[in-house]
């Protein structure tokens, strides 16, 4: 009797979003992510002058985004927020808080709207600051984060994988409020361990809409590895640095003691030696000045005394 009530409910709402002429899209995404929300209810002929963007996380809560055609600045996703020429509403590195509804009006009492539902896919430790570098049992938590709505956490929607695409034992949680739907998977931690778990999201059909990875051990080795590398790069930089300003340190100070007082330099071994030179000049006076330039001659004589 529940589940045919239930039935009859999800088919009176989609008559009346039919009658009033709402379109819905369904996008899943991941963390970091950007979305592009299209708006269905403005056509081509249109401008984004009218247009209005809210935001619904739960039903009873409405966050304005867009009012004509402009972000609203006080919004706490105006940073990451922008609208195209389409109209359409791009999000930049989505978060988990931005999972929900968005509805796009052409004008904002107008009857048409477009609804873009935003479904986020999260993975990570429980706890979230959990010691990853312990050998022991680590529990991994995979969250599908939605809009509150009438439908619950299908059975079997949420699915483990290894690398070779084995399926593990995750355990889904039914106990969650229906904004999100969580599955867990404990799995045993060993050091040098390269194994990968991905968490995905399937349809009715077993296809998968939206997957994401956890490989904690390859990367904390390589963190540990590239913070080892960039120690010993700094430590050899540094030792570098003062072998260079020690030289030149040196350097400078010989440099300077030579210049402040340089002396001949006498080595001992080498014998002293005395040079006189004396020019003598063989003129014939009586000459005539003619003859004396031709006759004139300069010997230059000199006498080396050796001690």
């Amino acid at each position: 009797m529940g589940h045919t009530m239930a039935l009859l409910v999800l088919i009176f709402i989609f008559l009346l979003q039919s009658e009033a002429g709402i379109s819905e899209k369904y996008f899943y995404n991941r963390p970091g992510d950007d979305v592009i929300l299209p708006c269905d209810s403005v056509s081509s002929s249109d401008t984004c002058s009218s247009v209005y963007w809210l935001f619904n996380r739960q039903q009873s809560h409405s966050i304005l985004e867009v009012e004509r055609g402009n972000v609203v600045m006080n919004s706490a996703q105006a940073a990451r927020v922008r609208l195209d020429s389409n109209c359409s509403l791009l999000i930049s590195n989505i978060t988990a808080e931005d999972a929900g509804v968005y509805n796009c009006r052409q004008g904002k009492t107008s009857h048409v709207e477009s609804s873009v539902f935003l479904n986020i896919l999260t993975i990570s430790p429980s706890p979230p600051d959990a010691d990853q570098q312990r050998d022991d049992d680590v529990t991994l938590r995979c969250s599908l984060l939605k809009y509150r709505d009438l439908s619950l956490c299908e059975k079997n929607r949420i699915r483990w994988v290894d690398e070779t695409e084995a399926e593990l034992p995750g355990i889904q949680n039914d106990s969650v409020h229906h904004t999100v739907c969580v599955s867990v998977l404990k799995v045993k931690r060993h050091s040098g361990d390269n194994k990968k778990y991905t968490c995905q999201f399937v349809d009715e059909r077993n296809s998968v809409m939206i997957q994401t990875d956890f490989t904690p051990f390859i990367t904390d080795a390589l963190y540990i590895i590239n913070a080892a590398v960039v120690e010993v790069v700094v430590l050899v930089v540094l030792v570098v640095l003062v072998v260079v300003t020690v030289v030149l340190i040196k350097c400078r100070k010989r440099t300077k003691v030579t210049e402040g007082g340089r002396k001949p330099i006498h080595h001992s071994d080498e014998p002293e030696v005395n040079l006189t030179y004396i020019t003598v000049s063989h003129d014939n006076q009586r000459a005539s000045p003619e003859r004396r330039v031709k006759q004139e001659e300069n010997v230059t004589y000199s006498t080396i005394k050796t001690l």
